[in-house]
């Protein structure tokens, strides 16, 4: 599996592309906020000649989902998340307010329910579900043993983890499931996060003060 990052919107969100071989894509956590982000990840689907397959979702924080409508729209695709955050979705015109950014739409509610375990496959991809709530209820990461990759929404940082004082945060819960279901993995696994530059899981094993 390979792995193309898009950085977009004030937020500096990661949007990401996962593809291998077959061409097929899945995109993750769509942040586009304008017609101009939009043409980038247009742009970079005709580059790498990939053919969108999959909309996930790691969780619905408004960042995160901002282009998420266009990607339905644009490529017939129905989005994936996990169903606890669900409650998020009718309230994010609202809360795009309170930063400032007015939406002309609430992003479409997810048809597809990510569950801890599940397998999601596209092309020669398979990737495991981890549930690791405590940024967001429903954050799930998306871990590809084959090449020890995992796509981490906001739940590990480089020298730092996802805050949790937005609604239905926690952090003794947050800290819980890293310790448990990503400090387990090998050292080499690359995180790739929802905000700022690639780490690993050995790196932040040995020099994140939060864990």
């Amino acid at each position: 599996m390979q792995v193309k990052t898009l950085t977009f919107n004030p937020f500096q969100e990661n949007t990401y592309l996962l593809y291998d071989n077959s061409g097929e894509c899945a995109i993750v956590d769509p942040g586009m906020l304008d017609a101009g982000e939009e043409q980038q990840l247009t742009a970079a689907l005709e580059t790498l000649q990939l053919k969108p397959v999959k909309l996930i979702q790691t969780h619905l924080h408004l960042d995160h989902v901002f282009g998420t409508r266009y990607v339905a729209e644009t490529y017939g695709l129905e989005v994936a998340a996990h169903a606890d955050d669900f409650f998020m979705v009718d309230q994010h015109k609202e809360y795009a307010l309170n930063f400032g950014i007015q939406v002309s739409a609430n992003p479409p509610m997810p048809k597809v329910i990510l569950n801890e375990g599940d397998v999601l496959r596209f092309g020669e991809t398979e990737l495991r579900i981890l549930h690791v709530p405590g940024h967001s209820p429903g954050s799930v990461v998306f871990y590809h043993p084959e090449t020890r990759q995992l796509i981490g929404g906001d739940v590990l940082f480089q020298g730092s983890v996802g805050r949790t004082d937005l609604p239905g945060g926690n952090h003794e819960q947050l800290i819980t499931g890293i310790q448990q279901k990503l400090m387990v993995l090998p050292d080499e696994v690359k995180v790739y996060p929802g905000h700022g530059p690639l780490t690993t899981i050995g790196a932040e094993r040995v020099g994140n003060p939060y864990l």
